[in-house]
């Protein structure tokens, strides 16, 4: 399996080279990644279960205060019999079979994490829609410049830019954007590719996601 070429652009949109990028992370074919949706969709459902606080919670009928006394005697008034005035057809009454806490959290093996991150990768980067990108950012942040360098590459569409820890003035850059959700290389995950129609990454970040996906297979190696 043959490496993958990714275009650098820099600042003006121009080409500036390309970088070489690991077959086993980004050369996955097409076919490989259709036959394992299964597994990004299992992958992107826990972890939306995870973020999931599970803190929603209603007071049945025992939990709240007053309702001890029935309201009326059982029978010979004519209405119908009620036994407390907590009871959850009343007004002010407990709630019938409501969301209780919860923890939503699902059990997904870092292996299959790993698995569905590079397969939604290699299917961006077989469709053209991952870049490396040179924002342009020196010392001072700029938005304006961020955007200049963003837009002939992602046409102003939602992108995933991931950044380097070092690269603050890029990040301080690119926040504000609508269209930008920024992250960092060590937390890229399945659910920030798939939501996005580009991934970019900026030099320092392509090199520090690379390189903490393929350090640990050399070592076991």
């Amino acid at each position: 399996m043959a490496n993958v070429t990714l275009n650098v652009t820099d600042a003006k949109g121009k080409s500036a080279g390309s970088v070489e990028a690991p077959a086993e992370i980004f050369g996955i074919s097409d076919e490989d990644v259709q036959a394992h949706v299964p597994l990004i969709h299992q992958v992107v459902i826990g972890q939306l279960a995870a973020a999931r606080q599970g803190t929603h919670s209603t007071k049945n009928r025992g939990a709240v205060s007053g309702g001890g006394k029935k309201p009326w005697k059982q029978k010979g008034t004519g209405r119908a019999r009620q036994g407390s005035i907590r009871a959850p057809q009343w007004a002010h009454g407990g709630v019938a079979h409501g969301p209780v806490p919860r923890n939503y959290e699902q059990r997904t093996p870092k292996k299959m994490k790993a698995s569905a991150l590079r397969y939604v990768l290699s299917n961006r980067a077989n469709a053209g829609r991952i870049a490396v990108v040179d924002l342009g950012i020196t010392d001072t942040p700029s938005t304006k410049t961020a955007i200049a360098a963003l837009n002939p590459v992602t046409e102003n569409k939602f992108t995933t830019v991931v950044l380097s820890r070092d690269n603050v003035n890029e990040w301080l850059s690119v926040r504000n954007i609508p269209t930008v959700h920024v992250i960092f290389a060590d937390q890229l995950n399945t659910y920030d590719v798939v939501t996005a129609q580009y991934i970019v990454f900026t030099k320092d970040g392509f090199d520090a996601f690379v390189a903490s996906k393929t350090e640990p297979i050399a070592k076991e190696a």
